[in-house]
Order: C-alpha cells, then structure tokens, then sequence
C-alpha cells in the first residue's frame, strides 16, 4: 500500500536559474545533485526537506536550450505545496518581492490557496493547512523563517478525460479514496498521509493533448515502501487493470517502475529506500555531484560539459 506520493519530476530550462529560484525563493533544500542516468549530460536536482522524506522531493531535469512544453490532457496541470494556513500572507508578500506574480489568493476544498508560475510557466500552489504548522521543513534556508517553510507536498492535479479509471488505480493500486468533487476536480486522498497524500482529477473530457518540453512535468511518483510492496502493487497493476510496467530501474536513492496510466498520464512507482543519504552524510545533502557507479569513469568529461551553477 502507498502513503502517497514519492516525488515530482519536472523539465526545466536553465539549470542555474531553476536552482536559484526553488532554493533562494521558494526556500526548499537542494538535497541531491546528480544527472540524469539514460541523459547524463543533463543535471538532475532533487529538492525537498531536511532529511529529503519522500512526499517532499521535487526533482527537475534541466534543458538548456530546449522549447517550451505545452500542457495538455494526460499531463499534470499543477503542483501545490503544504504551507501552514498562517503563511499564505507571507508568501504572498514574498513572492512580490521577489518578482514573482501570482493570482489572487483563493481557496479551493475549503482551503486557502495562492497560485504562481516558476521562471519556466510551471504551474504550483501553495495550500495552506491546518495543523501544518507542527510539522517539519527545511529550516535552513537564509530568508524563509523556519515558520512559514514549505511542508512537502499539498497535492497534483491531472489533467484527464476520464477520471474513473484513472480513480481507479488510485484506491486500489495506491491506496487513495475519493474525498469529494468541486466543479470538474475530483480529489482522491489517502487516510492519514500529510505530505503527498492528495490527488485531484481535473476532468477535461475533449482536451487536446499536451507536448513535452520545459515547463511541463515528466511523471508523478508514487510511494512503495520496498521492493515487496512495489512488486505487490505491479501484480495489481496486471491482474486487476491489464496494465504493465517497466522492468525495475535502480536509481541509486530508490528503484522505479514506470507505466502509463489509462488517461496517458506517466506514473512510477518508487520505493523508499534506500534513501537520499546513501551516497552522502545528511547534513551535506545536495553539495557535491554525485554519480552512479557506472558513470563514475567519465566524471571529468560530464563536470566540464554540465552548466555551471555559480
């Protein structure tokens, strides 16, 4: 059974400016820094919390010079953060002074929510919650007071054209349970999680297709506890929903398996463990560029051809 979701990852443009912008504005932790395994001349950033907890971790592929990205049906059409409730008003003013527009603050299932874009037009939230407030963040951030920190994740929304099947795989491969419907959203929500456990289905029954590229999310994790569980949620995957996934990947800090789910939309599924912390101490998270072992001969050819960050 999952607890939610593992982790969001996202094409960027500019690898520096996107580091600049989720670590100096938005205040998360850049807790790895590694490359992308199949494209290793592209970064891959991991930002999250303190300790990188699953349902916390953002993760960006960043394309230098690549074009922009068209979100449509099948895709995902925004990522919201937890915030305690109390914050809303401080990100609102930061987000100003920072030079960042957003819309104006709204609540949306009976919570208070301000919208904004990323330098790249992806689309994120910030909900603030009750209760939020008691749990952890990243506290070492130099200009966002530990009080008003990012909590992980709020929720994704979907773009699909059918939520059924899609719902579907939530409840009984994921563990989600549908929480109520506004409008044309349809939130499914997994009892007890705090970062990562909602999911909302935006039925858009007709909408065109969406394009890859820079401002568009790449997939949504969800979380295995083990390879147990992921092979547990795999066979339900088959059996109950005539859907394969990929042979396992080993992505150092977890293992993956991809499918996609009956709206197009790229899921995977990743296990907790081992975690970011296996490759370097916790409080080091995310300084040194770290490779997988089978990329390890060819550092000096990948750090003279990856962007500089400073």
């Amino acid at each position: 059974m999952s607890n939610g979701i593992h982790h969001v990852t996202t094409i960027s443009g500019p690898a520096r400016r996107n580091l600049e912008f989720y670590t100096g504005v938005l205040g998360l932790r850049l807790v790895k820094k590694t490359v992308n395994f199949d494209d290793p001349r592209t970064y891959h950033f991991y930002y999250g919390d303190e300790f990188g907890h699953p349902g916390t971790i953002l993760t960006f592929f960043p394309w230098e010079r690549a074009p922009a990205g068209q979100v449509g049906a099948g895709e995902t059409f925004e990522t919201a953060f937890r915030v305690p409730a109390a914050s809303i008003g401080f990100w609102a003013q930061r987000l100003l002074e920072k030079g960042v527009e957003h819309e104006t603050p709204a609540r949306r299932f009976d919570e208070p929510i301000l919208i904004f874009r990323d330098p790249d037009g992806v689309r994120l939230s910030l909900v603030g919650v009750a209760g939020a407030e008691a749990e952890s963040g990243w506290s070492g951030s130099a200009d966002v007071p530990a009080e008003f920190a990012i909590r992980g994740f709020h929720s994704v929304t979907l773009l699909v054209n059918d939520a059924q099947p899609t719902g579907a795989i939530l409840g009984d491969v994921f563990g989600f349970a549908e929480a109520g419907s506004e409008a044309q959203t349809v939130r499914y929500q997994v009892e007890g999680a705090t970062a990562g456990g909602i999911v909302d289905l935006r039925v858009v029954g007709g909408f065109p297709r969406g394009n890859l590229g820079v401002g568009t999310v790449h997939h949504v994790a969800f979380r295995a506890a083990d390879d147990a569980a992921q092979a547990e949620m795999v066979r339900k995957l088959a059996e109950n929903h005539g859907l394969r996934t990929t042979a396992q990947k080993n992505r150092d800090y977890f293992r993956s398996v991809y499918f996609r789910e009956p709206n197009g939309v790229l899921f995977e599924i990743a296990t907790d463990v081992p975690g970011f912390a296996v490759d370097e101490p916790q409080a080091s998270l995310g300084q040194a560029l770290k490779l997988p072992a089978f990329l390890e001969p060819r550092r000096t050819e990948l750090e003279a051809v990856l962007p500089q960050l400073a």
